[in-house]
């Protein structure tokens, strides 16, 4: 197999396969590639390149439990998805999961998942599931998985980890090109622009194949069990570029996030109700067998919006999610992060319950892919929470992302590293190199915050957990407007990775927006009251 040329001259970087993000999905992605012996080069926005939605995760991992079977674990996703997960793909994710989760994540990175004895992993039982499948490491398994996975790429030579390094465009032909005759050709993706947040430096890297897994878009809501940085960036560039997108108003509240003022969106997982964890009002009285035959066990949907009903009905801000009283397991044991981290907070959740309130949690749409991770714009691949599989449909089934995560990140180096190409399809003396005239006028953080705050408070309160045409009509009217205050800002105010954040996250809020206004059918996370 040919390489491609390696890696510097200038401003310019040139490498095999580009992965923008490095959670679970592209770390399985950049594994898989280089193991091919491609060069690939994984970017992060944050100081920190394990910094993903995977180190978060909590809860665990979708494997297949004793007693159980493929055929088991599809029927429940398709029925958590509403009827609209594609089960095409559906099957994928169940044929392949657990072989992938044995060899990759137990063998080869030695993931340490509890076990109830040296033989027997223990298997957790989430809401929506027919049976406990779920594989854990206590209740710290993303921050494991990134780990491990981070710690693996650093050994191999043909991997180069950037930190601190901000995609801020998909680099794409023609509209990227110099020569006229070339809008003659097919559209693709050649690679992207990539800012060095330290020294505002700004390089075009040139790639035969560009892998987003950048995550989703949770922090664009005013709450969110995401971190800040997950504000949907590979949405917004795979639009500019002209990759088609869908179901992006099927945005997942995750109904159980910790309520206290000085606590953002820590996420208590839904383990905590598998384990026999019960929701009740202020006053200790339970509710979900009101909304749900299956009680507290019913999909995140129906129990976000249960919790949202019973916070208006009582007038309160939070509800209450009572561990202590009807626990399975030693709670300290079973979950020492979630115990930790309450106890932060003044919270000790074997003696008391949890103040709860719901939260943005995950995008069931994204940028549609086929079932190698490949979009449809040539070049492009997207993996992850940033992809649209057709595995999750309207609602995302518990669990299921990290799964999905490690089968199509792996799908896509292994599809990558078949059909690799050295050569992109014009030479980069034909593309514009990045130019961005220097700005003297520093940005002023009170208006990048005050743009968010705004943003925010508009998905929160008109796009949020239930909407109306006339919210969602008011959030169109008023996110458009500062659209184009934002792109006069975007042009004008000195390159920097807080003006490119708000000039994606202003484009992902009316993505979900106007999808959100064209769809009047209820279905999933997406619930319409009109």
């Amino acid at each position: 197999m040919k390489k491609a040329r390696g890696m510097t001259r200038g401003d310019i970087l040139h490498t095999d396969v580009l992965v923008i993000g490095s959670g679970i999905a592209g770390a399985s992605a950049a594994l898989q590639a280089s193991k091919s012996g491609l060069k690939v080069l994984v970017v992060n926005k944050s100081s920190r390149i394990e910094e993903s939605n995977t180190f978060y995760a909590q809860g665990g991992i979708v494997s297949l439990g004793r007693n159980d079977a493929p055929v088991l674990l599809v029927a429940d996703i398709i029925e958590k998805g509403d009827g609209t997960s594609d089960p095409k793909a559906v099957e994928v994710l169940a044929g392949e999961g657990k072989e992938l989760v044995e060899r990759i994540l137990i063998e080869e990175l030695a993931i340490p998942f509890t076990r109830n004895a040296p033989d027997e992993l223990d298997y957790a039982q989430e809401a929506g599931h027919s049976r406990r499948r779920i594989l854990h490491v206590q209740d710290t398994t993303g921050r494991t998985i990134e780990e491990r996975f981070v710690a693996a790429l650093k050994k191999r030579k043909s991997v180069t980890l950037l930190a601190d390094h901000t995609a801020v465009d998909l680099l794409t032909v023609p509209h990227h090109s110099k020569n006229p005759i070339a809008y003659y050709r097919s559209p693709a993706c050649i690679g992207a622009y990539i800012l060095d947040n330290k020294t505002g430096k700004v390089r075009s890297v040139f790639a035969s194949t560009t892998v987003l897994a950048t995550g989703g878009c949770g922090a664009v809501f005013l709450y969110t069990s995401n971190p800040r940085e997950s504000i949907g960036d590979g949405y917004a560039m795979a639009l500019r570029a002209g990759a088609r997108i869908v179901n992006m108003e099927y945005i997942q509240f995750h109904p159980t996030s910790l309520y206290h003022r000085d606590s953002e969106g820590f996420l208590i997982s839904e383990t905590v109700r598998g384990e026999g964890g019960r929701l009740k009002t202020r006053d200790g009285r339970t509710f979900m067998e009101k909304y749900s035959p299956r009680r507290d066990l019913a999909p995140r949907d129906e129990v976000t919006r249960a919790i949202y009903e019973e916070m208006i009905a009582t007038n309160t801000p939070y509800v209450l999610l009572d561990l202590a009283s009807y626990a399975k397991s030693d709670v300290k044991k079973r979950f020492p992060n979630i115990y930790k981290t309450c106890r932060l907070y003044g919270i000790d959740i074997s003696k008391e319950p949890i103040p709860v309130v719901p939260a943005a949690h995950y995008c069931c749409g994204g940028v549609l892919v086929d079932d190698w991770g490949q979009t449809t714009l040539p070049g492009l691949y997207a993996v992850g929470e940033v992809s649209c599989t057709g595995v999750h449909g309207a609602n995302r089934l518990a669990s299921t992302s990290l799964l999905e995560g490690l089968v199509w990140g792996t799908r896509a180096g292994r599809r990558i590293a078949e059909r690799f190409e050295p050569a992109i399809p014009v030479k980069p003396s034909e593309i514009h190199l990045w130019y961005y005239p220097r700005k003297e006028e520093e940005i002023d953080p009170a208006l990048i915050q005050q743009d968010w705050l705004t943003i925010r408070s508009t998905l929160w309160n008109y796009a949020g957990i239930i909407r109306t045409r006339k919210r969602l009509e008011r959030a169109k009217a008023d996110l458009e407007y500062l659209l184009h205050r934002i792109e006069k800002f975007y042009r004008e105010a000195q390159m920097d990775a807080e003006i490119v954040g708000l000039r994606n996250g202003i484009l992902v809020a009316l993505m979900i927006t106007r999808a959100a206004l064209s769809n009047p059918v209820s279905r999933g996370a997406h619930f319409r009251k009109d």
